[in-house]
């Protein structure tokens, strides 16, 4: 396994601020993530503030228990009960861990984690926050394998009528059986393949719901690195939360003007808005009969109007202090909520993510609160050894692929292939035949409409038969030359499937399978650094 960085030439506005313009980042964010003395600063600012550790300890070991607690694991869990802070990242309890860039996020958790643990000398404890309360499952019900340089995407078939939260969305175990087997059988067999097959399969039968799925597949693969998970939507957290929740509910009207504005501010700077914000937002969604339902704020009443939801203030604040577990977070107030429960040192986010958290600072200064270091998560690319022998075969980069040119070089080889002498025959063919049935037309102009529409349709059948010619001696010239075009397509579909990077894609057993089990733990033995470069691994 190799470590190469690549300056990537990003797009994304957000990123390019964040990581380079020093006014844009303090106007949005309350510390550096490049500075040491952020870390200081913000440990600092912990220490001031109160957190019930103990009670915080026990909702994360009482929700991974079911799933295994290692050695390490069981150390942080006892340190977060006492003085530790937390480096926290999450996402979305995708299919077969979701996209590649949910381990990449555990990752940099990991690392992040630990490097801050050795500089600052106490207990720095690496946190995945599961967003188990999220019930958009069309994001989270599939992924995607590669076929033939095309990334093809493979869906769990089950519909889901009510909008159920990640956490209650209960699966049919013979349909998600099935659909496990179909995208490991896209995988092709390894040596690795029938282990790995049946590791997730018996997670699949022990499991239920979408995020228990998730976690004991990601407890699983970080295991050994002590990462604690928690799931946003477990009922003693939720418990947990109640004061929290009062706080949002009482402060409600506030929160929403302070991030309305911000949100205005930052998009008067030519950013997109990331978060929609509205002056009557209450942030909250509550669990309703129906599925999750977001609540707004209408007459002093908190409303959700499709499903006649009317609550008053001391309605909300009976049922966060009774059923806490009917009240989740929006994209707004999930960060305070995380930094309220958990002593954050850091968050590590990606791209879309540290964009909503850039009008989030005045709500959090409204609390009490500052945000906590924000650090991008990195972004990775995997090459196989087959990938990387074409590279090399080629001359081809890793950059080429991801900035068109061997999409480029393709269509230059198919070019090069085909017989000019044979297209020109046709192509004279059709001149030809348009200029003799033009010739007919104007001899049998007296013999009506009718005669005329048979010409015309006669010359079309003659014209399409050309087409077909010309179009099956492109597919003999393909077939002829499928290996050396299939190298092309190996390298654009692995390396940049869709115009995309590799991590937003493919599920990282596809690398599992072809690299073995000792894939993640070879990851964390390389030299990252957090520079904000793009990091190419050849596996």
């Amino acid at each position: 396994m190799k470590l190469k960085v690549l300056a990537l030439q990003g797009n994304n506005k957000v990123m390019q601020a964040y990581t380079n313009d020093k006014e844009f980042l303090h106007t949005y964010f309350d510390y550096g993530h490049e500075e040491e003395s952020s870390y200081v600063d913000r440990l600092a600012e912990l220490a001031t503030r109160p957190f019930e550790r103990r009670q915080l300890a026990e909702a994360v070991r009482t929700f991974m228990e079911p799933f295994g607690i290692s050695a390490n694991a069981d150390k942080h869990m006892k340190e977060l009960a006492e003085n530790a802070v937390a480096v926290i990242g999450g996402q979305q309890a995708g299919l077969l861990t979701g996209p590649l860039y949910s381990v990449h996020k555990a990752i940099t958790v990991i690392l992040l984690a630990r490097k801050k643990r050795a500089a600052l000398g106490i207990p720095v404890v690496p946190v995945f926050w599961v967003a188990g309360e999220d019930h958009d499952l069309n994001e989270i019900n599939h992924t995607y394998t590669e076929l033939n340089g095309r990334a093809v995407k493979q869906q769990y078939r089950e519909k889901f009528v009510l909008k159920l939260m990640a956490s209650d969305a209960t699966y049919d175990s013979v349909q998600m059986t099935s659909f496990v087997k179909g995208v490991f059988g896209k995988f092709g067999e390894t040596s690795y393949t029938k282990d790995l097959l049946d590791e997730v399969l018996e997670a699949a039968q022990q499991e239920k719901t979408f995020t228990q799925f998730f976690v004991r597949l990601m407890n699983g693969l970080f295991r050994d690195e002590g990462l604690l998970f928690i799931d946003s939507a477990y009922k003693p957290l939720r418990q947990l939360e109640t004061n929290y929740f009062v706080q949002l509910i009482e402060q409600s009207e506030q929160l929403a003007e302070k991030i309305m504005q911000k949100e205005e501010n930052y998009t008067a700077q030519g950013f997109e808005p990331p978060i929609g914000a509205e002056r009557d937002a209450a942030n909250l969604f509550y669990v309703h009969e129906t599925g999750r339902v977001l609540l707004s704020r209408k007459d002093g009443y908190f409303v959700n109007d499709s499903t006649g939801l009317r609550f008053t203030t001391a309605d909300m604040l009976e049922i966060a202090q009774k059923q806490p577990w009917l009240l989740s977070n929006n994209v707004a107030t999930r960060p305070i909520m995380q930094d309220l429960v958990f002593p954050v040192l850091a968050f590590v986010g990606g791209p879309g993510e540290i964009a909503y958290w850039a009008v989030l600072k005045e709500a959090f200064h409204h609390l009490g609160l500052k945000m906590p270091i924000i650090v991008p998560r990195m972004s990775i690319t995997l090459v196989s050894p087959q990938v990387k022998q074409v590279l090399d075969k080629k001359s081809f980069t890793v950059e080429d692929a991801m900035s068109g040119q061997v999409f480029t070089a393709k269509e230059h080889f198919i070019e090069s292939l085909r017989d000019e002498d044979f297209n020109a025959a046709l192509d004279d063919t059709e001149k030809m035949l348009n200029s003799q049935y033009e010739q007919i037309a104007q001899l049998s102009a007296e013999q009506g409409t009718m005669m005329q529409e048979l010409i015309q349709k006669n010359l079309q059948f003659h014209t399409k038969q050309l087409k077909y010619l010309k179009d099956k001696a492109e597919d003999a010239l393909l077939l002829k030359h499928v290996v050396a075009i299939r190298q092309f397509d190996i390298v654009e579909g692995e390396l940049f499937p869709e115009a995309s990077l590799q991590e937003r894609l493919y599920t990282p057993y596809s690398y599992l399978n072809s690299y073995g089990p000792t894939l993640i733990k070879d990851l964390l033995q390389l030299p990252f650094e957090m520079d904000g470069k793009h990091k190419i691994v050849y596996l």
